[in-house]
């Protein structure tokens, strides 16, 4: 048996709308596999009612296919689905870094990243890397059809999940076809800044650099309480927030000495909107472990 933490994810970080994505120390996945003739698939964990164990509809079950490497697989979700955390792309990264090791099949976390992508198209109707590269990379991740780019980042942040849900693909139908010259340009400006940030690990820099014009207003209106939320975080310290991928996860960068602080003050405005949310304080960290001896 091989076992492999995948993180959870957060993508799009604002400005960087179907390219960034950065890993979080907390939550992840669990994943534990073992040759078998065929493939099977069984959950538990956050939401596991709500996730089809047929390997044909389940990411990672593409993976399975795409890498030719049957095998029981037992996951347990620490990612909840429709959380805008990656959560379908924590369990197909942890699924292909498990099974390439399992059948030796050589192929580099470079690599395994269409991989992984192909099984996250189950969910979101298109083959996207932005949640898989940094759960299988680590740090802050910068994905194009010409490939990825890593950078070992390592920030301070809180994600806050309330107990509502988004649908990606929802979330992708209100995406802009089209955008004003000047939002364009703004959110550009605001994706280099936020990139330089990352290098340089400076809270301010990423904060400023998560603004954008174009989607984020968008789906933050799918969040109930959003706008307060995300001024109750400012107000407690964070330099910048944001929609976590699709939604409802809402992400604040900040300083480590303010993290308790923006947890309490983002539950405490979800709260006032009667909902619920618990907050992870975390950081930026590192991809997809994988644990040999199971």
């Amino acid at each position: 048996m091989l076992t492999v933490r995948a993180p959870a994810t957060s993508a799009n970080l604002g400005s960087g709308f179907d390219v960034f994505g950065v890993a979080l120390g907390a939550p992840a996945d669990v994943i534990r596999v073992e040759r078998a003739p065929e493939t099977s698939i069984s959950i538990t964990g956050a939401g596991s009612n709500y996730i089809p164990t047929d390997p044909e509809k389940n990411t990672v079950g593409a993976v399975a296919e795409a890498l030719d490497a049957p095998a029981t697989i037992r996951i347990d979700k620490g990612v909840r689905p429709s959380s805008g955390l990656g959560s379908s792309a924590a369990s197909a990264a942890g699924a292909a870094v498990a099974l390439n090791a399992l059948y030796d099949r050589g192929l580099s976390r470079e690599e395994l990243v269409p991989v992984a992508a192909e099984g996250e198209a189950l969910v979101s109707g298109e083959a996207h890397p932005d949640n898989v590269a940094p759960s299988l990379l680590g740090g802050f991740t910068i994905a194009t059809d010409d490939g990825v780019t890593q950078v070992d980042a390592s920030l301070p942040v809180v994600a806050c999940l309330p107990e509502t849900s988004v649908s990606t693909r929802d979330a992708r139908d209100v995406v802009p076809k089209t955008a004003a010259l000047e939002d364009v340009v703004d959110t550009v400006g605001h994706a280099a800044t936020l990139t330089v940030g990352m290098t340089r690990d400076d809270p301010e820099l990423v904060g400023k650099g998560l603004n954008d014009a174009i989607v984020t207003p968008e789906r933050s209106a799918l969040i109930d309480g959003y706008d307060a939320v995300r001024e109750a975080a400012l107000e407690a310290g964070a330099t910048g927030v944001t929609v976590s991928g699709a939604g409802p996860g809402v992400l604040a960068v900040c300083y480590a000495a303010d993290q308790r602080a923006i947890a309490g003050a983002m539950m405490d405005a979800f709260d006032a909107e009667g909902i619920e949310s618990r907050a992870y304080q975390t950081t930026i960290g590192e991809g997809a472990r994988l644990y040999p001896n199971g």
